[in-house]
C-alpha cells in the first residue's frame, strides 16, 4: 500500500477563479488516482490536524515570526495579495499550516514503512524564502519537512530533489548553508524566478543546480539523472529523499516551455528508487490539469511496480 495524504481542506485555499494554482488541480489528481487500475493499492490518509500536531515551533525555525504573522494577518483580515502572483484568501493561513502538517505526516509514514508516500497538498512551498513568500507559495514545505526529518532517530542527512520547472529559490535559500541537507534542482532557464545558477554549489558543495533550456525533452533530462543527479545523491548518502514534485515541465503546461510528457516522471521516479525507497513526494507546481494528473499517476505507478 502507498499512502496518499490528502484532505478536502486543501481545496479551501482560494486564489481566485482565473489563477493557475487552483483547487481543481487537486480534484483532477484525486479523480485520476481513484480510477487508476491499482487504486486499491492506495491508502488515503487525512493529515494530522494542527491542533493535534503543533507546527508553529518548526515553522518558526524556518520562517521569521514577522513573515508568519504577515500571512496570518492578511488571511484574518479577509484576504489580499502577498505579492503580484500570490493571493491569500481568508482560509489560506489555516490551510497552509495543514499542508505543513501533511508534509510532516509524510516524513513519519516514509520512516515508519521504508517506502514512498505522496503528499497531495496545497499551497505549494518551494518559492517561499525565510522572510517572504512568492510564486504561489506561502510556507517552505520541503525545507520544513527536511528539518523535521533531521530530528527523527537515525536521520542524519536528507536529500531534496526538485524537478519542478521553476527553481526552488526558497528551498535553496533555507538549506544551502546546512551540511546535513543536499538540494538538487532541474529547472528551465531563463524562467521565473530567475535564480538557480549552475555555479551555486552551497556552503558545503551541497547544492546542484541544473538549468535546462526551453524545449528540453526527456532525452536531455535522462543523461543528467545518470551522470549528475544519481552520483550527487549517492555521494551524499541521504537517509531520506524528499522530492519537490512539480509537474509544470510538461509540454502542455501553460507556464513554462519544457517538453516532457507525463510518463517521463515515472522514469524520474525509477531513478530515485535506485537511491532509496525512503522517498517523500510532495506536490509543487503543474497547471495543465490532465497532464498534471497523468504525471502524478505515472509517479505513483512507478512506486508500485
Amino acid at each position: 500500500m502507498l499512502p496518499i495524504i490528502y484532505s478536502d481542506e486543501f481545496l479551501k485555499h482560494d486564489n481566485g477563479r482565473f489563477h493557475p494554482e487552483r483547487p481543481e488541480r487537486l480534484t483532477a489528481i484525486v479523480n485520476a488516482l481513484k480510477t487508476a487500475p491499482w487504486a486499491d493499492k492506495l491508502e488515503w490518509q487525512l493529515p494530522t490536524p494542527v491542533e493535534t500536531r503543533p507546527v508553529m515551533p518548526l515553522l518558526q525555525q524556518i520562517h521569521t515570526p514577522l513573515y508568519i504573522e504577515r500571512v496570518r494577518e492578511i488571511a484574518t483580515s479577509g484576504g489580499g495579495m502577498l505579492d503580484a502572483d500570490t493571493p491569500i484568501s481568508p482560509r489560506s493561513y489555516d490551510v497552509a499550516l495543514l499542508a505543513v502538517s501533511a508534509w510532516l505526516d509524510g516524513v513519519d509514514q516514509v520512516l515508519a514503512t521504508d517506502n514512498p508516500t505522496f503528499v497531495l497538498a496545497r499551497p505549494p512551498g518551494h518559492h517561499a524564502e525565510r522572510e517572504r513568500g512568492m510564486g504561489f507559495c506561502l510556507f517552505s514545505n520541503a525545507a520544513i519537512a527536511a528539518y523535521y526529518a533531521l530530528k527523527q532517530p537515525g536521520i542524519h542527512r536528507v536529500g531534496i530533489l526538485d524537478w519542478d520547472v521553476h527553481h526552488g529559490n526558497g528551498t535553496q535559500d533555507i538549506v544551502e548553508s546546512d551540511a546535513q541537507i543536499a538540494y538538487c534542482s532541474l529547472h528551465q532557464h531563463p524562467c521565473y524566478p530567475g535564480t538557480g545558477n549552475a555555479s551555486e554549489r552551497g556552503l558545503y558543495k551541497n547544492v546542484l543546480n541544473l538549468p535546462m533550456p526551453p524545449g528540453s525533452t526527456v532525452a536531455n533530462y535522462q543523461p543528467l539523472f545518470e551522470q549528475k543527479i544519481i552520483p550527487f545523491f549517492r555521494d551524499f548518502q541521504p537517509d531520506l529523499l524528499i522530492v519537490s514534485a512539480g509537474y509544470d515541465a510538461n509540454a502542455d503546461d501553460p507556464l513554462a516551455g519544457i517538453a516532457l510528457n507525463p510518463q517521463d516522471f515515472g522514469l524520474f521516479t525509477q531513478y530515485c528508487l535506485q537511491l532509496t525507497r525512503r522517498i517523500l513526494f510532495g506536490l509543487e507546481g503543474g497547471y495543465h490539469l490532465t497532464a498534471l494528473a497523468q504525471s502524478v499517476v505515472a509517479t505513483i505507478e512507478s512506486c508500485l511496480i
